[in-house]
């Protein structure tokens, strides 16, 4: 007698059959139609990234060669190229440390006194790094700013680890809680099975049971980012009711490294999320929201597109997202001065498969399946954009070009001031107001109608 299969497993079954039959384009990773039979993964098979050259250095070597005019522009097109792809396992600690004062401030806080930086102006909660990663505080506002001698003071909230007083740098990060743990929350450590091994996740599970607790928010963090930045959302899916599930995916430092161990701009990383949506139906999900930030935005994109389980998926809320990597990266090769044709060219070896040499990719990326607007018109899912007319690294203009192409599915509510996906760290009442309210007409309110929070008001 043949064995039943598992609910999930009949479904995707159905699903790829369907696919078969009419030619759709939706496919499952390898590993993740093996884990729909419950066959054990195979084991970890970590690989350490190797340092690359970072944005910073673009800029550096842009200005010193830039006299040099033609001769250099294979150069320059050929670093810019592989910084995009490559993993930096060592983000620059580029904030000075000045001083720390400990119970000087207004109501006995203790302060610190940080260089001026675009990032260290903005008002709000941050997360000061330093000592490479091992030392974290939380940041709160300022309290004074010296134009003169390039210096901002702001209130010290809390230290989670390291000694702020024997410091001199630091790096301004956009999470605020280092795990769950710090954020107040009750959770497990979890393992997803994926490509080459398992990847951790944090799962956060709901104070109270409501009628939206079979639905999972997945959360999808951003290039050179961790898992701990979704936690700026669970705020929301606690007053919901939804378990949070917070991943991790190749190449970030904590899941199995991709063979190639490059980025591959979403278009390699989709798989990975679709096991945790695997994880969440195999665990009582019946439905999921994806939330992504930035690459992770790009990312989310991809599987709702591609996966052979996005009729799972209810509705995806990104933060500060690349929906179209080419105008991300002719904006990265203005900013870093790059000459234009070298910016092009940069591009090009990323989708080339005469590139790969240069960049390391296993395969080229095609970038234009990137650009959803251009393919405003294949948006088949509800989608929040919570975007910053000052983000400094993503330009919220695609953002804005694909909420007013497809209104129907797509609504944008706009911030200032935040720079790349701050948007929660400057306004934390109007990203989860937005956020609740969209969610709660997505998960209760008719499957057809428009899901608009557009607003021409914006946090100040």
């Amino acid at each position: 007698m043949q064995k039943a299969l598992h609910p999930v497993a009949q479904a995707v079954t159905e699903i790829l059959a369907k696919c078969v039959r009419t030619g759709d384009n939706v496919v499952m990773g390898d590993s993740n139609l093996r884990n729909i039979l419950r066959q054990p993964p195979r084991g970890p098979k970590h690989q350490p990234a190797k340092r690359t050259v970072r944005w910073s250095a673009v800029g550096a070597i842009t200005g010193a060669l830039a006299g040099t005019a033609l001769a250099v522009i294979p150069t320059l097109a050929s670093i810019f190229a592989r910084t995009v792809v490559t993993p930096d396992p060592k983000p620059t600690e580029d904030v000075q440390l000045y001083n720390y004062w400990p119970t000087c401030g207004p109501t006995g806080q203790d302060l610190v006194e940080l260089s001026v930086t675009s990032q260290t102006t903005v008002r709000g909660q941050y997360a000061l790094v330093f000592d490479e990663g091992s030392g974290v505080a939380r940041i709160g506002e300022i309290t004074d700013i010296d134009w003169k001698r390039g210096t901002v003071t702001r209130i010290v909230e809390e230290v989670y680890s390291g000694d702020l007083a024997q410091t001199v740098r630091g790096r301004w990060a956009g999470f605020v809680w280092p795990t769950p743990k710090e954020a107040g929350y009750e959770f497990r450590d979890v393992q997803i099975p994926v490509d080459d091994g398992l990847a951790p996740a944090w799962l956060i599970e709901p104070k109270r049971s409501t009628q939206h607790s079979n639905t999972w928010l997945i959360t999808v963090h951003g290039r050179g980012s961790k898992r701990n930045e979704g936690l700026r959302m669970m705020r929301v899916a606690e007053r919901m009711g939804m378990p949070g599930l917070l991943v991790s995916y190749r190449n970030d430092g904590d899941a199995p490294d991709a063979r190639d161990r490059k980025f591959g701009l979403g278009a390699t990383e989709w798989p990975d999320i679709e096991a945790a949506i695997l994880y969440a139906l195999n665990h009582g999900a019946t439905s999921v929201v994806l939330g992504g930030f930035s690459m992770g935005g790009a990312v989310s994109l991809q599987v709702v597109h591609r996966s052979a389980l996005s009729s799972f998926v209810r509705g995806l809320i990104l933060v500060g997202p690349v929906i179209d990597w080419m105008d991300v990266l002719r904006h990265q090769a203005q900013i870093n001065k790059l000459p234009h044709i070298a910016g092009k060219l940069g591009s090009w070896l990323i989708e080339s498969p005469w590139g790969k040499t240069i960049t390391g990719l296993a395969s080229p990326v095609d970038l234009r399946r990137l650009d959803w607007v251009t393919r405003s018109d294949d948006i088949t899912h509800p989608i929040l954009i919570l975007h910053s007319e000052s983000d400094d690294f993503v330009p919220i203009g695609p953002s804005a070009q694909l909420a007013a192409k497809n209104r129907k599915l797509v609504s944008l509510v706009r911030f200032q001031q935040a720079r790349h996906t701050r948007e929660w760290n400057v306004d934390p009442e109007r990203f989860d107001s937005a956020m609740l309210t969209w969610l709660h007409v997505l998960l209760t309110g008719p499957q057809q109608s428009r899901l608009s929070l557009s607003s021409p008001k914006t946090a100040d």
